[in-house]
């Protein structure tokens, strides 16, 4: 059983949920209809810094797709790329949150990559949103930096042949669980490192490893998602993980995004860690609680 880390907002509504034991604390989104026919793609922008992201008086649609072309094209960890990811979890976010016409509206007017990754998103923001309810304190936790993406990347694949459970749906789960080893903190179930396990359900998985230590907690993860039926069942093997369709729809939209491009990996991999307060989204910088919490919305 699992119970949930207390409130993180995922990127559009960040939502982290505590692994094998804990709540969704982020607030992150969904996936796009295979049905659905190609936006039209919107005007071209004539460089990843032609404007400021914050430019209301440029089309959000347009500083978007300048947002995600900042991303697939600039180097990991770097500023300008940081604050382009940031812009669009929180827009997925404000999206999540606000009326279907608008989200539409936008979404209509961007290109069909830029559409799917932003669709996924502002889906799975509203769905771990649900699972969480804005908190009176924040967190007794610490922000760390992660692991590089280059690093965490083989970590992944080693699980995937090991166990057989796709390494995008392992990255999914890091990323909702705790930002893909941003948050350092034990959930209000006892559920502890990067993967959120129970230390009873890494005893099961772990294999005597240690469960702080992202190689050995990721690999507890494919073997217990391998045991609950990845790859054949990936809803079943997610549900095992979390006991909730919403996790479970949240996770696969963002493990589908990382199967269509990757892009969508580098991009997840720079989302921060926001918080559903009471007194707004609090930003948790990497370095809280030393470093001070910054309110970025009501």
């Amino acid at each position: 059983m699992r119970t949930r880390l207390a409130a993180l907002t995922t990127v559009t509504a960040l939502a982290l949920v505590a692994g094998c034991g804990g709540e969704p604390s982020s607030d992150p989104a969904g996936r796009p209809s295979a049905s659905s026919p190609a936006a039209p793609s919107s005007p071209p922008v004539s460089s990843p810094t032609t404007v400021p992201l914050d430019d209301a008086s440029v089309p959000l649609a347009d500083r978007l797709t300048q947002a995600m072309a900042t991303v697939a094209a600039g180097e990991s960890g770097a500023e300008d790329v940081r604050e382009a990811a940031l812009f669009e979890q929180t827009t997925a976010r404000d999206l999540a949150r606000g009326s279907k016409a608008k989200a539409d509206d936008v979404l209509g007017a961007l290109g069909r990559a830029d559409r799917a990754q932003l669709a996924a998103d502002i889906t799975a923001t509203r769905e771990l949103m649900v699972m969480t309810d804005p908190q009176p304190k924040l967190p007794d936790w610490r922000i760390q930096t992660p692991p590089t993406p280059d690093e965490l990347r083989p970590l992944y694949r080693k699980a995937q042949q090991a166990t057989g459970t796709p390494w995008v749906y392992l990255a999914a789960v890091h990323l909702v669980e705790t930002r893909m080893g941003r948050i350092r903190g034990t959930s209000t179930a006892g559920a502890q490192g990067p993967m959120q396990f129970l230390p009873s359900t890494f005893a099961q998985y772990g294999a005597g490893g240690d469960i702080n230590d992202p190689a050995d907690a990721i690999m507890a993860a494919g073997r217990m998602l391998a045991n609950n039926g990845a790859p054949g069942d990936m809803d079943g093997a997610l549900w095992s993980y979390n006991h909730s369709d919403r996790y479970v729809a949240a996770v696969s939209a963002y493990a589908e995004q990382m199967k269509r491009s990757p892009a969508a990996y580098d991009l997840y991999w720079h989302w921060q860690v926001l918080y559903r307060h009471q007194d707004g989204t609090m930003l948790l910088p990497e370095g809280y609680p030393k470093q001070k919490p910054v309110r970025i919305s009501d």
